[in-house]
Order: structure tokens, then sequence, then C-alpha cells
């Protein structure tokens, strides 16, 4: 048997706004851009790992009006789980995303368990990590 993960879903506040951080700022390229009932969610991934998208979405996409407003409140919170990618150098993604204005939660750094890293929050507050691999 085999198995791969095919998409990770993004909960983000504004898909349009995290483009410019997940394309611009990542280098991901957009593999499909839906716009259907009044919600929108865009698809992104990288030619290096062919088959894998990053799916960015609005709490309300997909959801009651319900499930919407506590994934609202828990993305507000900036409680949604983290988001890591692994680069070959970490220091020019760093710096890439410092010129785009992104906040920085940590700069890079070799961590005590091997990695050499550095974070951020995308513009809705998602914790995102970059690792060196």
């Amino acid at each position: 048997m085999t198995i791969q993960l095919r998409y990770a879903h993004v909960t983000v506040t504004d898909v349009e706004e995290s483009l410019g951080f997940y394309r611009d700022g990542l280098g991901l390229e957009i593999q499909n851009d839906v716009s259907y009932g009044g919600f929108r969610w865009a698809t992104l991934g990288s030619s290096d790992q062919e088959g894998l998208g990053v799916v960015l979405s609005t709490p309300y996409a997909g959801r009651s009006q319900e499930d919407g407003d506590a994934l609202q409140e828990l993305l507000t919170k900036g409680v949604l789980s983290a988001v890591a990618f692994r680069v070959d150098s970490v220091d020019a993604v760093f710096e890439k995303l410092l010129a785009s204005g992104a906040e920085v939660m940590q700069e890079p750094s070799d961590q005590d368990w091997g990695p050499r890293d550095c974070a951020f929050r995308d513009p809705s507050g998602n914790t995102v990590r970059i690792e060196q691999g």
C-alpha cells in the first residue's frame, strides 16, 4: 500500500492577502484558484514536491456559520496548527520574507535538536516555520 499526503489546509482571513506571503514570499506556485458559492480558495504547491498542495481558504468556506465562527475565533487568537516548510537556504528565505514585511517570530538559528530554522506569522496570524534541510 502507498500513502501520500495530498493537501494541507491553512485557514486564512483573506485568500488574496495570503497569496502575497505564500506565493510571493515563499515562492509557491498557484495550482488552482477557485471561486464557488461566494467563497474562494487557492491551492499552491512546488515543483520540488509534486502532488502536494497547500490550500488557503477562509473559515466559512464550506462550513456552517457556527463552525466558521468557531474557526474564525481560533484563527484570531493565533492558536491554529503551525505549518512548516523545508528549504535549501533558510537565511535566503528569511531575507525574502523579511523584505516583504512579514512578521518575524524567530530569526534564523541553529536548534539544539538539529535543524537551522526561523518562524513567521502569515498575514492571518498562522505560525509558519521554515527549516533548512
